[in-house]
């Protein structure tokens, strides 16, 4: 058995070096919702140094918010906006003599698109466009998902290690107050009923079924290095190796 555990990087935070060997998956902000060019490139360099398979995560052009206020687009903007990114990001992963595999959105496009049929299926179309073979990185059970597969674009259902969950499998709204697992503990239980189980347990004690094929820790959490850290031991301890998700 095996898994791919992905972080949020180049975002501005002052962890990515320590972070980096403890997952197999990085997703770099692409400049909209953080990050710049000189960002993009350190962070290429660490995942190249360690390994790490290379993602591009592109947001809403909302750094104010760091792209986690809802946003209002046409579909055609929604693939300039997505594209604009990922090849940003391809460019300089190609000129530094690395490969990008996949694509996760990032924020509120991410959580919008889960839910939204019509915009995931732009999200998909663009990534398609740039390359149909990356991987999209879509919430498990969403739309994100299914509008990828019904292109046949690759995917990977991703859960969450440092987020609660709702009834129907979405995650908790961050403006609630347990919107985050901030402890350790926590997280690992959580991580492991996801992965050996195939199911998380909701705020209201409800069990959700997932697919899991990558987990995500947030790279702009106050205990990231501690969860990527518990969590790949954790995996070491039950014999579950840590690789990146390449069909």
């Amino acid at each position: 058995m095996y898994i791919d555990l992905n972080c949020d990087m180049g975002e501005g935070m002052a962890n990515d070096a320590e972070l980096m060997p403890f997952i197999s998956s990085a997703n770099i902000a692409c400049g909209f919702h953080a990050g710049d060019e000189n960002t993009m490139r350190r962070t290429i360099e660490l995942a190249l140094q360690h390994n790490v398979a290379i993602g591009a995560h592109p947001g809403f052009p909302d750094r104010e918010n760091f792209g986690r206020t809802e946003m209002d687009f046409p579909e055609e903007d929604i693939v300039s906006i997505v594209s604009e990114q990922v090849y940003q990001l391809l460019d300089l992963v190609f000129a530094m003599g690395g490969q990008l595999k996949h694509v996760k959105p990032h924020g509120a496009l991410y959580n919008m698109s889960a839910k939204n049929y019509s915009l995931a299926a732009a999200i998909a179309n663009a990534v398609y466009e740039i390359d149909d073979q990356l991987v999209l990185f879509g919430l498990s059970g969403s739309e994100s998902i299914r509008a990828a597969k019904d292109i046949g674009l690759q995917t990977a259902s991703e859960v969450f290690a440092d987020r609660t969950y709702q009834d129907d499998g979405t995650l908790t709204p961050r403006k609630q107050h347990n919107a985050l697992i901030t402890n350790d503990k926590d997280a690992e239980q959580q991580v492991l009923q996801m992965i050996l189980q195939k199911e998380v347990t909701s705020i209201n004690g409800k069990t959700v079924p997932i697919s899991c094929d990558t987990i995500c820790i947030h790279g702009d959490g106050e205990h990231a290095v501690l969860f990527a850290r518990q969590i790949n031991r954790l995996l070491q301890k039950h014999q579950i190796d840590l690789r990146s998700f390449h069909p």
